[in-house]
């Protein structure tokens, strides 16, 4: 069995307060969530869906607020910003903890994490796509992310996330290049 490698930094704690770009694919790039038309997105059932579930992310995990993002045709782009919790390893009032349904050696999510908030919006899509009858779609293993540091970064990611949709025919998640 090939072993995997990680995309997350080793020895990074991400459930720790801070602002994160996440990149969050269909499997084999498939289009599920829309298309793009005249530079925008036109959003699919699953599409909408895919917003839906994302704009519900802070209903979820209360210590966690949205920045710019976008729902594409075959994936989303967010920022997430977690905020401290308190006291440490105390939960907040309503905040759910999302254990992984099985523990594997490839995987393991720390509750209230950067991994726990993008595992819950697939789980969420996914449910949803199965209760209305959409049961092909899949999400790719894993997702992107990228720790924003400064404000010139977040400026930057929060125009590239704008400007997707206008880019559309020389994006690298587009499967017509």
């Amino acid at each position: 069995m090939k072993s995997r490698q990680s995309l997350r930094l080793s020895n990074y704690d991400y459930s720790q307060p801070g602002y994160y770009f996440v990149t969050i694919c269909t499997k084999g790039m498939s289009c599920w969530l829309g298309a793009i038309k005249n530079n925008a997105v036109e959003l699919s059932s699953i599409g909408k869906a895919a917003q839906e579930c994302w704009l519900n992310i802070p209903r979820h995990f209360p210590h966690v607020e949205l920045d710019e993002y976008i729902v594409m045709p075959n994936h989303v782009h967010g920022i997430i910003i977690i905020n401290p919790v308190g006291v440490q390893n105390i939960n907040p009032v309503g905040v759910q903890n999302f254990e992984p349904l099985q523990q594997n050696k490839f995987q393991h999510i720390i509750p209230l994490s950067l991994g726990s908030i993008v595992r819950g919006f697939k789980i969420g899509v996914t449910q949803w796509c199965r209760r209305y009858g959409h049961i092909d779609l899949e999400w790719q293993r894993n997702y992107y992310d990228h720790i924003i540091l400064n404000e010139k970064a977040l400026q930057k990611i929060r125009e590239y996330i704008q400007n997707n949709p206008a880019n559309w025919a020389e994006d690298r998640n587009n499967p017509r290049k």
